[in-house]
């Protein structure tokens, strides 16, 4: 799951999400939780056909695995 959409199930900015995860990083081992490549990035973003202004993040997106979303929900 995309950090964009985990932030909106938490009711939450993407960019706090973020936050809380950089400053808990250790709860987080690569199996649950990895941040995107440019490559990726540009692939995942070129499956949208229009991009809305502002939507997206400049930064590099997370990729939380199921033990990442649910280790997530601890903050």
């Amino acid at each position: 799951m995309m950090d964009v959409d985990l932030a909106e199930i938490f009711g939450v900015e993407t960019k706090h999400l973020k936050e809380q995860v950089r400053r808990n990083i250790n709860r987080f081992p690569e199996h649950f939780m990895f941040e995107l490549t440019k490559e990726e990035n540009e692939v995942l973003r070129s499956q949208f056909a229009t991009l809305e202004t502002g939507k997206y993040s400049k930064y590099l997106p997370f990729a939380f695995s199921e033990h990442g979303i649910l280790q997530s929900q601890t903050f």
